[in-house]
């Protein structure tokens, strides 16, 4: 600290005392000093006239010189702020002295400065930070606060601020906020925690931080607004969480209840039931109608599902057609039954989109907790097995798992896992089931019928791998092959016996979509020499009715292209009779469930023979498949049926002895 300076002066204001401090503060010497006057030495010029006046005075008139700040000037001509008290007495020569104390305050108004600095950049702090800054007594009476933005700010009272309280505040924050105080009283470091308020510009969200200040027994706290960030979160979590869609939980948010709600359920009696529900033939509106109708019935059908469950259950989407339904807190699967037929109820009223009427129906899975799976993924395995037991019910319904249909659906991965290389590894033969005139029973042609080795899975009906491979569009190369060597095997029978047989192949739905199919059947029948009208293909009325555009065009195509078509399983659709008018059929083969029926049932008997004469009418060759017994190939012949193929003559059987059978009639 700079030593204090002390100056003394005769009546004519010449120094007459000069100290070391006076040295420092004004950078003269003692000796530069002594004898000068005091308005030449250290005072400004403007000043000089008042100091000479305010000393005059004093002398004579005993007016008193105040202590003030001065600013006086340094040897080098810089101001000198100080401030100077002064002393009047008489020395021994009875000669009146001024004694003047001046204390440097440089060091003092750069303190102040730096203190007004501080102050007002903590001001420029508090606006420029939309945060609100409270400091309070430990009973949370607000002392003071800054607020940057003070939209935020919730209504205060206008009293003195030192009467404001956190009362004010929703009694539920209030609570919060004394039980933060009393954790920050009783801790060092911060505390903080979230809280929202209902304000005037709608409902925000803050993050409040308190620290206590120990030494003077009071808080500080900091409230910032995290709205944006509150609703971004939100949004995040929207998207992870929900279906964008319906805004049902997506499939991974659903797992996670189904998880919690099994936790709860081994703490009690009661059982959980998970129910998978698919749309029945959603993929046709989609197909038929566009994405966007489709979208809309999938939030339409969303909306019914949720109105159909309880508070306490849990609609999700799985993705797709597909949502799934948990049932909470049963006492019997009797409820998961109740539940599935209201879902099903509600679905019969049409669907109204876009001025249109839908209808639209469930097949829904069932597996119970704890019977059917101890835990989320296996109850949603097995609630979907069940819902594909449903669908082979008729759809339109409800089916429980059991453990026969978790056989079932292993069995169908194990046969989906090799069907894939089965080709490449040449497990595929083609067999062949003879086709015979009805009346004089000779053999006309065959149908090729595909059969699968397989050396780890041994012998795959085709009635479990087909659909599996029309799923996994395997079907399109196993196709190809079929037609293939279909049309090789017929080449060599043709010659081997110098008759005009034809050969029949199945066509499956998905092999229309197949671009390449019509120029992959000419180019086969080029390279065997094969004419058009002895290759035969069969068609079930479900490839009709996807109702598709480029079914249409394939069909024309293969009309175009002279190969026979036939109508395969005659009978066991809706539409059949609008078919035989809408495409060139040249074949109609009757199904074996009315062949079967005819020398049983007359009303089977009856409709066998109505159909052949009305397939007479209509120019086509009738074949009816399943023949077994002699009794139904007379009545066949009675009824004017053109060919026959079933057990009765020959099952399917592989090409070399296709080629060496002889066929001996015996009816």
């Amino acid at each position: 600290m700079d030593a204090i300076s002390v100056q003394g002066y005769d009546e004519d204001r010449r120094v007459t005392y000069w100290n070391t401090g006076s040295e420092l503060l004004y950078g003269y010497t003692k000796e530069e000093a002594l004898g000068q006057r005091l308005e030449e030495l250290i005072a400004p010029e403007n000043m000089r006239d008042t100091i000479i006046s305010a000393h005059r005075k004093w002398l004579d008139q005993g007016i008193e010189i105040p202590a003030s700040e001065l600013t006086l000037r340094h040897k080098s001509g810089e101001d000198v702020i100080v401030f100077s008290s002064h002393v009047l007495f008489m020395d021994e020569y009875k000669k009146q002295e001024m004694y003047c104390i001046d204390i440097n305050l440089a060091d003092v108004r750069q303190a102040q400065n730096q203190a007004v600095f501080k102050d007002n950049m903590l001001k420029a702090v508090f606006q420029a930070t939309p945060d609100l800054f409270f400091l309070m007594k430990e009973d949370g009476t607000i002392i003071d606060y800054h607020a940057g933005d003070k939209k935020n700010l919730y209504p205060l009272s206008k009293n003195a601020t030192d009467e404001i309280s956190i009362d004010v505040l929703p009694k539920d924050i209030e609570q919060k906020f004394r039980e933060y105080i009393n954790k920050a009283i009783n801790k060092t470091g911060v505390s903080s925690f979230e809280y929202k308020l209902d304000m005037p510009h709608g409902i925000c969200y803050f993050e409040a931080r308190l620290c206590h200040l120990t030494e003077y027994k009071q808080i500080i706290i900091i409230v910032r607004d995290i709205t944006e960030q509150y609703k971004s979160a939100e949004i995040i979590r929207q998207q992870a969480y929900f279906d964008t869609l319906t805004s049902l939980p997506n499939r991974f948010l659903s797992l996670d209840r189904l998880s919690q709600m099994l936790e709860e359920t081994k703490r009690s009696a009661e059982k959980t039931a998970v129910l998978f529900l698919d749309l029945d033939d959603f993929k046709k509106v989609n197909d038929s109608l566009g994405h966007e109708v489709g979208d809309k019935l999938l939030v339409e059908a969303a909306g019914r599902l949720k109105c159909a469950v309880r508070k306490a259950d849990t609609v999700g989407r799985l993705g797709g057609d597909e949502f799934i339904v948990l049932l909470r807190a049963l006492s019997d699967k009797i409820d998961a039954v109740e539940v599935s037929k209201n879902l099903l109820k509600i679905f019969r009223d049409p669907f109204r989109i876009d001025g249109r009427e839908l209808i639209l129906t469930l097949s829904i899975g069932i597996a119970i907790y704890p019977e059917n799976g101890s835990n989320a993924s296996d109850l949603l395995r097995n609630a979907d097995t069940a819902m594909y037991q449903a669908k082979s019910l008729g759809r339109n319904t409800y089916s429980f798992f059991t453990k026969e249909m978790n056989e079932t659906m292993l069995r169908r991965f194990e046969i989906e896992g090799q069907l894939h290389s089965a080709l490449e590894r040449n497990e595929f033969e083609v067999y062949y089931q003879p086709k015979f005139n009805v009346k004089n029973g000779s053999i006309v042609g065959a149908e090729a019928l595909i059969r699968w080795h397989s050396p780890i899975l041994d012998n795959v009906t085709p009635d479990e791998f087909i659909p599996i491979a029309e799923h996994t569009g395997l079907i399109v190369p196993i196709g190809k092959f079929v037609i293939k060597k279909s049309l090789q095997v017929l080449k060599e029978w043709r010659k081997s016996h110098n008759r005009d047989y034809t050969m029949a192949v199945n066509l499956s739905p998905r092999q229309f979509k197949d671009e390449e199919l019509v120029g992959f059947i000419k180019t086969h029948l080029d390279e065997t020499g094969i004419e058009a009208k002895n290759l035969e293909f069969e068609i079930t009325e479900g490839v009709l009715m996807i109702g598709k555009s480029y079914i249409d065009d394939a069909l024309n195509e293969l009309h175009n292209l002279g190969v026979k078509l036939s109508m395969d399983d005659f009978g066991t659709g809706y539409s059949s009779l609008s078919y035989l008018r809408r495409y060139s059929f040249d074949v109609l083969k009757i199904d074996r469930s009315f062949i079967n029926g005819i020398t049983l049932k007359k009303e089977d008997r009856d409709l066998v023979k109505a159909t052949i004469a009305m397939a007479e009418s209509l120019g086509l060759l009738v074949v009816a498949e399943g023949v077994e017994l002699r009794e139904q190939i007379a009545l066949l012949d009675e009824f004017g049926c053109d060919l026959m193929q079933g057990y009765y003559f020959s099952k399917a059987i592989p090409a070399k002895e296709l080629i060496d059978f002889h066929y001996i009639k015996n009816y």
